[in-house]
């Protein structure tokens, strides 16, 4: 079974965190248990070096900090091979970790990538989705087809940073 094949997963808070390791820019193994005992936002997003998932991780990695304050790191997931990830946070100076998903498995296990809507038209890509994880692992928050522009905002705020 491909992951186009079966019906999106769509998480919600008390599920389990699907476990996952996967390359980060530099190629070095990242994984959510390395997490365990803090908050974690993982986020998943279509393509790096396109303008709307440029803006979102410029927007998390000015938020870095305060996140990081409250107790959260960062991890964001795209299906670009590494090399493309290491561009793309030297070209915009990201201090977020980026995770490449080329074979998508991560990105379906969280229901980020699917049916979508895509200037009208259903495609199957990359769902834009945010997900806040627990200490022990558990889905906090889910969000899906978050809009790239203001979500970290929007967030800050849910989590009551702002």
């Amino acid at each position: 079974m491909t992951t186009t094949d079966a019906a999106p997963v769509r998480l919600t808070a008390g599920d389990p965190a699907p476990e996952f390791t996967l390359p980060d820019a530099e190629g070095n193994p990242v994984s959510l248990t390395d997490y365990r005992g803090r908050r974690v936002i993982v986020y998943c997003y279509p393509a790096a070096l396109t303008p709307g998932c440029t803006t979102q991780a410029v927007d998390f990695t000015a938020s870095a900090g305060d996140l990081a304050e409250a107790g959260l790191d960062i991890v964001g997931i795209s299906p670009d091979p590494v090399e493309k990830l290491l561009r793309f946070r030297d070209e915009e100076k990201l201090s977020i970790t980026l995770v490449s998903d080329p074979e998508k498995e991560v990105l379906a296990a969280y229901g980020a990538y699917g049916p979508k809507k895509l200037y009208g038209k259903e495609v199957v890509g990359v769902i834009r989705s945010t997900f806040v994880i627990d200490a022990e692992g558990r889905i906090e928050k889910a969000s899906y087809n978050v809009k790239a522009t203001g979500h970290v905002a929007k967030l800050r705020r849910d989590l009551g940073l702002d």
